[in-house]
């Protein structure tokens, strides 16, 4: 098996933001093992979402094109998808866990007697695979033993996409044979999340209030910091469960996921379900009154003490800093 093949979706004019991500896992798999990173995208040579990187480019990239892969259906992409493994003999193949990922990939997977080892959290070295259960209260550590491709996808958030790089990528296109009867399925409308009326996960700083707000009454305060930093206010889950903001400001696992160049989380204690959901984010500066609070362990900035005179401070500053 002579690489690690990192399969990318295309969404609009150019590839989702997990899919850099899943890039970034590939790369730092790439690194434990020694293998080349390689990439596929449906998609014809000229297609934009190609063009886009982030971190060194891999060493080969793959245009999968056919009239049949589009609009999407498994029966055409887990032919396709096998084609390609097939040919190029991966040791890793990594997807983005995403809504088509975990409806074409297990039956893909079963095809060459694998199973997918999904919402992959980090990667050490064996190569070993953590996937967080019970909402993160528990680590499993899982390991590859066989002789096949091992199928991995990549937890939302969990990896973080690195700068563009220079560098140059060989783009070859690949078509494989899909016969049109194999298409059994009729695709209906895209899935679409429900309408929100806050898009967080294209805000590029990012102010999020926990519990240590305190009251509803605070939450002026970060509204205020927000404000003057041209940021979108956020929240953790128990904020939005009391009504003090509403839902679609919330990030979490069971919220938005977010990855903005700022994100301040003010009074926000770190708990697994929140980062899951922001720890992608360039730079992370924690305010907390507990030293000891997990979020410290992923910020890149650490500021301790309490929020009511940290937050009308930091509003000044940034005010003063503009004059």
């Amino acid at each position: 098996m002579s690489s690690i093949l990192v399969v990318q979706e295309e969404r609009g004019l150019g590839r989702n933001r997990f899919s850099f991500e899943a890039l970034a896992a590939g790369r730092q798999l790439a690194v434990l093992t020694g293998l080349p990173l390689e990439t596929a995208v449906v998609g014809d040579t000229n297609t934009p979402a190609l063009a886009e990187t982030s971190g060194p480019p891999p060493a080969a990239a793959y245009a999968v094109q056919h009239p049949l892969l589009d609009p999407y259906t498994s029966d055409a992409y887990v032919p396709a998808f096998e084609q390609l493994i097939r040919k190029l003999n991966p040791a890793y193949i990594l997807f983005p866990h995403s809504y088509q990922v975990r409806d074409y990939v297990p039956r893909l997977a079963a095809r060459f007697n694998q199973v997918l080892i999904g919402d992959i959290a980090s990667i050490d070295a064996g190569p070993s695979f953590t996937r967080q259960l019970f909402q993160g209260k528990v680590n499993a550590a899982y390991r590859h033993p066989g002789d096949g491709p091992c199928f991995l996808s990549i937890q939302a958030g969990a990896f973080r996409p690195d700068p563009p790089a220079a560098g140059t990528t060989t783009i070859h296109p690949f078509i494989p044979v899909i016969a049109p009867e194999a298409i059994r399925t009729r695709p209906s409308a895209p899935f679409r999340d429900a309408a929100q009326t806050v898009d967080l996960g294209s805000a590029q700083k990012i102010v999020g209030v926990g519990r240590g707000i305190r009251s509803a009454d605070n939450l002026p305060l970060a509204q205020e910091l927000a404000t003057a930093l041209g940021a979108e206010l956020a929240a953790s889950r128990p904020i939005c469960d009391s009504g003090w903001l509403p839902i679609e400001r919330q990030v979490g696992s069971s919220g938005q996921t977010v990855a903005p160049k700022l994100y301040i989380a003010a009074g926000i204690s770190g708990a697994i379900q929140h980062l899951v959901g922001m720890k992608a984010s360039q730079c992370i500066v924690a305010i907390n009154r507990d030293p000891a609070a997990p979020i410290f362990e992923v910020a890149d900035y650490g500021i301790v003490g309490d929020l009511m005179e940290l937050l009308p401070a930091l509003t000044e500053a940034v005010k003063a800093a503009k004059q």
